[in-house]
């Protein structure tokens, strides 16, 4: 089997992620949907976070910059609140791709902070004075917070992928 890859949608025009499409004996093809993290083959078929075994393959759906940073969320359709960023500082507002229920909800969803993490990186946050008192009108400080720990995840990936090789 052969896997691929497709390129990332730009401004909601396609997924991230990527199918193997195997080569069935009738000479079709049929597209198998993979986890663009573990590489777990995907389903569609209900049972989605109901605890069983097979809901943990489901198929979902993950923006890779939340919505709710540009004022919207799947949650409240139609009601627009002030977003953080105005134009998304990764060149990826809407762009999705495709999980599994575990790495969605479970890994990306519920990242693991231990108290030494939280003191280095508002360590990080006061040394670049992104620090507050009190909460601004602005959502500048917020902003460039979440572009620093963005930094953090980017420089820690880099890191750990240039001592594998």
């Amino acid at each position: 089997m052969q896997s691929t890859r497709p390129a990332g949608r730009v401004a909601g025009l396609g997924t991230l992620g990527h199918s193997r499409t195997p080569i069935m004996s009738t000479g079709a093809t049929q597209a198998l949907e993979r986890c663009a993290i573990c590489d777990c083959a995907l389903h569609r078929n209900g049972g989605y976070a109901n605890g069983t075994f097979e809901s943990r393959s489901h198929a979902t759906r993950h923006h890779l910059v939340a919505e709710r940073f540009f004022g919207r969320s799947a949650n409240r359709p139609g009601d627009v609140r002030p977003g953080i960023f105005a134009v998304c500082p990764w060149e990826s507002e809407r762009v999705t791709t495709v999980l599994c229920y575990e790495c969605h909800e479970e890994l990306l969803h519920n990242p693991v902070f231990l108290p030494a993490d939280l003191s280095a990186f508002a360590s990080l946050v006061r040394a670049r004075d992104l620090h507050e008192d009190a909460k601004p009108e602005s959502r500048d400080k917020i902003a460039a917070r979440i572009k620093l720990l963005h930094d953090v995840i980017e420089a820690g990936l880099r890191a750990l992928t240039s001592n594998a090789k």
